[in-house]
């Protein structure tokens, strides 16, 4: 079996540098914008065909005790040319801070799979964060909240119920050029329960360049008959900072 890795990624990186370039060169002038994109593509040929790709964006505006961040994730695999795969994902959230360790925030975020459980989930939450530890090596936070969920399954069921939210953010760099993150965020409803859990390790390459490794567990406790409760994703992108 034969197998292209990677290259398609840097041929796209290279594609998308001039103009994050630009953007490099705003961020430099005006100091608030910060963000970063990532591109990852497996392909498999041989006894099957498989192919794989994801793709993410970040981009954060600070200003005062104001944080702005939006965000954009999307997946998708096929084998032998048949979408076995197909997810994305928009979030939105604004923090204020109130002290060096507190901070409100308001929070938004859709999701859509193609072949889970729910067609589509959308959430609105807001609530109070922390900053438990904060050094040069370690990170941890944690938020909890409350709002309201629209959800859609499969077969065009919906559902709208008031939700609690729970969040744990960590990260630790444990080199110069290399660091661990672990994100675990809880929604907790009426008749569902929604959990993410996204592991990825780092390593920088040359530059604003970085190698990133990632594994994604999404659960959801209640979904329809003959349809799986956990979803995982493992990811293999190159980042780029800017």
């Amino acid at each position: 079996m034969s197998i292209r890795f990677i290259s398609i990624s840097f041929f796209a990186v290279s594609l998308m540098l001039p103009l994050l370039t630009l953007a490099q060169d705003a961020e430099e002038e005006t100091g608030p914008w910060a963000g970063k994109t990532s591109l990852g593509y497996l392909a498999t040929s041989g006894n099957t065909e498989n192919t794989t790709l994801n793709t993410g964006f970040e981009l954060g505006y600070t200003a005062d005790t104001l944080t702005h961040l939006a965000e954009a994730f999307a997946i998708k695999a096929s084998e032998s040319e048949s979408t076995s795969a197909e997810a994305y994902e928009l979030r939105w959230k604004s923090e204020r801070k109130l002290t060096d360790h507190d901070f409100l925030f308001g929070r938004l975020q859709w999701r859509k799979d193609r072949f889970g459980g729910y067609a589509t989930q959308f959430s609105q939450t807001i609530g109070y964060g922390r900053r438990l530890i904060e050094n040069d090596k370690h990170k941890l936070n944690t938020e909890i909240g409350a709002g309201a969920r629209q959800s859609e399954t499969q077969l065009d069921l919906k559902d709208d119920e008031t939700v609690g939210r729970v969040g744990f953010y960590y990260s630790w760099q444990f080199s110069e050029t290399a660091a661990f993150r672990q994100d675990l965020t809880t929604e907790v409803g009426e008749t569902n329960t929604y959990s993410e859990s996204v592991t990825s390790i780092s390593a920088k390459l040359v530059g604003d360049l970085a190698l990133v490794a990632s594994y994604t567990i999404k659960n959801n406790s209640e979904v329809p008959l003959l349809t799986e409760k956990t979803d995982t994703y493992t990811a293999l992108s190159i980042e780029y900072l800017f």
